[in-house]
């Protein structure tokens, strides 16, 4: 099963939208994914030597590795050596039948080959021009290079991880790359929205829009941890004191662990009554009487409640919280994920064909009840829709590069 230009519309709140996506790695095309997965379009240019994502994890044959394959998942492919003339009248061709032009190369770089926005526009004024960068082109790093590593320690990330471990560190997931990438949707369908509000297709005013994962990062660290530092003067440093402490982290019990948080009025005093009753008196009764006050000295709150759930199994807990109705859960791996009930019951995942065999994907996890979202087909293979996509734009379109057949063996 290949991707194709009907999969690739049919159904979807985006259905009939087309998207010329010139992303990498994972900020761009995770943006541009869930647009496929909405029923949009998107044709993927690529280089010829490839995205790298194409490398960098394990797949099944050379060129197909697991983030390439999922964060592209339903994109038809179109290999193009922009470096050539005859490659970039190619992409001139197809942005003019456009709706999205959206690009993760640097400022300088797009420049270069001529498709910043003033010439993108001039061939279609109503186009939704979406720049995903690093930093905000108006400040001094507006052309420097970025990566998850680096936006992560630019935004505080590691520093916080240091107040809670000890030791400044990483969280354990590309989370700059997928937070800037869902800043990158939004923003790209509320262009399009103003389009419509304006005139809709042909006729409503298109924009340029700018995505910064440094900027996005900082909005989203800043929610809980700009704390009192907003002030004027400030009251506290710029952390939420909760989020750090050292004792916040899944219980340990016998013989395993549970998260729980026995946190609001509600939950603390169920728990209190059912569990431990004696906290309800003397001096911890009056210090633990109102959030407000648990919440000023909530290291002391997780340790008393750490040596608590050391003395029974994990599941006799889950079985005690449940019936309080205290938020709680098992730990579980990733793998295990893959074998949830829960999403298993609501079909989350979706197996698809591809020609390296069967890909279990994980779903799209927003729901419609008139246009549902889908998986719509496997990410192509390098330069897999050349030949189509040439075709469609028009006879005299000139020749590009053939493609590069990924070798099966």
């Amino acid at each position: 099963m290949t991707a194709s230009k009907e999969n690739g519309c049919a159904g979807g709140p985006l259905k009939g939208l087309r998207v010329v996506d010139l992303t990498s790695v994972v900020f761009g095309p995770y943006a541009t994914q869930i647009m496929a997965d909405m029923g949009a379009e998107v044709i993927k240019v690529e280089p010829p030597e490839g995205d790298n994502t194409r490398w960098i994890t394990e797949g099944p044959v050379p060129g197909m590795g697991g983030i390439y394959v999922n964060v592209n998942r339903g994109k038809r492919g179109l290999m193009l050596d922009l470096r050539q003339e005859q490659d970039r009248d190619v992409l001139r061709r197809l942005i003019a039948t456009a709706d999205v032009f959206i690009h993760s190369m640097r400022g300088s770089a797009i420049r270069k080959l001529g498709f910043d926005y003033e010439a993108v526009r001039a061939i279609r004024p109503d186009i939704i021009y979406t720049n995903c960068y690093g930093y905000s082109r108006r400040g001094p790093e507006g052309d420097k290079p970025a990566y998850d590593d680096t936006i992560q320690a630019e935004c505080g990330i590691p520093h916080v991880q240091g107040l809670m471990n000890g030791e400044p560190g990483y969280v354990a997931t590309i989370m700059a790359d997928k937070v800037a990438g869902l800043h990158a949707l939004y923003a790209t369908m509320m262009a399009l929205y103003h389009r419509e509000r304006t005139g809709g297709r042909g006729a409503g005013e298109g924009q340029e829009v700018e995505v910064t994962m440094f900027e996005a990062m900082t909005s989203f660290m800043l929610v809980e941890h700009a704390n009192g530092a907003m002030f004027t003067p400030p009251t506290t440093p710029a952390h939420y004191h909760r989020a750090v402490e050292p004792n916040r982290r899944p219980y340990r019990t016998k013989g395993g662990h549970v998260a729980a948080l026995v946190y609001n009025d509600k939950h603390w005093n169920a728990f209190v009554e059912s569990v431990q009753p004696e906290w309800a008196r003397g001096e911890l009764g009056d210090a633990f009487s109102t959030l407000e006050k648990r919440a000023r000295q909530i290291g002391r709150v997780y340790a008393l409640l750490g040596e608590t759930f050391l003395t029974r199994t994990t599941q006799e807990w889950l079985d005690t919280l449940r019936g309080l109705h205290i938020p709680c859960a098992p730990l579980r791996s990733t793998d295990a994920l893959f074998d949830n009930a829960h999403l298993n019951a609501i079909g989350f995942f979706e197996e698809v064909e591809t020609q390296q065999g069967p890909v279990r994907f994980p779903g799209v996890p927003t729901w419609f009840s008139a246009t549902p979202g889908k998986v719509r087909g496997p990410a192509p293979t390098l330069g897999q829709d050349n030949e189509a996509v040439l075709g469609e734009l028009a006879p005299e379109a000139p020749s590009v590069a053939p493609a590069i057949a990924v070798d099966s063996k």
